[in-house]
């Protein structure tokens, strides 16, 4: 009896091993899209009112968490009865990811004129705020719908080869600390500012130590979500690169010789540059009226 209770310790600690190895593969694999994620939130849950940007972030993540909890039993079911749909789905995520990076990169030197122009800031009323914020946090969870599906997704695709169980486990918890970590960093970033303003407020003291750091945290605030819309499109590029090489026999051979990054981020370019030309011409062709 004791020897077959050990063996099943055994057996369990064998299994949370493996689950701890996979999870670690699965979260290097989708870290470039999770990087993405967190700039695009923490850009979304930004410019509100101080008292109301912790709310609507919860609203976002809730939705997140509903979004998971549609999309992994699609991609189990997937996993179990139809395999070969996990590569393609996966491949048609790659392609989404490269035009939309290309698309970040284009509109950085061609943005788009509703963009270009600065609209005069009015006085909202309760209504047209809360209309706002309704707005904001839809697109928030479409975005997040989106780049949860790819994270899913990639995680599956490390651990295609394992039995059902272990897919479920890990990615499930890739899933979670997915939710869990970019919506906990976002609260730390759009708080960060409001952090430093108490700093500053600390004491009547001019140039204090507080006033320094506090001002140093409010100046940082949109360096910050800046430079991780940037790091976030380069880890587009990549993460889509590497979906084509990896999964793509012709895009495998390609350049050997070359390291690993500058090929995926070149490929990943490429591709989106040629996807992105296409949406264009189908856009162009269609009438102005249809749009």
């Amino acid at each position: 009896m004791a020897s077959g209770f050990f063996a099943l310790l055994d057996d369990i600690a064998t299994v949370m091993d493996d689950v701890a190895v996979m999870s670690k593969v699965a979260a290097k694999k989708t870290a470039g899209i999770l990087g993405d994620d967190l700039a695009v939130n923490a850009e979304k849950a930004s410019g509100f009112v101080t008292d109301r940007e912790i709310p609507v972030l919860w609203a976002i993540t809730k939705g997140s968490f509903l979004n998971k909890l549609i999309i992994l039993p699609l991609a189990f079911l997937l996993s179990a009865f139809a395999p070969a749909a996990v590569i393609v789905v996966l491949v048609l995520g790659g392609l989404y990811l490269a035009f939309e990076g290309a698309e970040k990169i284009y509109e950085y030197f061609f943005p788009h004129e509703h963009l270009a122009k600065v609209t005069a800031v009015v006085d909202l009323t309760k209504e047209e705020i809360k209309a706002a914020e309704t707005t904001k946090i839809k697109s928030a969870i479409l975005t997040d719908f989106i780049l949860s599906v790819e994270i899913v997704i990639i995680a599956l695709g490390t651990v295609v080869d394992e039995p059902l169980s272990m897919q479920i486990i890990v990615v499930s918890i890739i899933a979670l600390l997915a939710t869990v970590g970019v919506y906990g960093l976002v609260a730390v970033i759009v708080r960060m500012d409001e952090f430093g303003v108490r700093l500053i407020n600390l004491n009547e003291e001019e140039n204090s130590f507080s006033d320094k750091v506090g001002k140093l945290l409010v100046s940082a605030l949109p360096k910050i979500i800046k430079s991780m819309s940037v790091i976030g499109t380069i880890a587009l590029l990549l993460v889509s690169g590497g979906i084509f090489s990896h999964n793509i026999e012709f895009f495998h051979h390609l350049v050997p010789n070359w390291p690993s990054i500058i090929k995926d981020l070149l490929l990943g370019l490429v591709v989106g540059a040629v996807v992105l030309l296409l949406v264009n011409l189908v856009k162009m062709a269609i009438p102005k009226k249809a749009h």
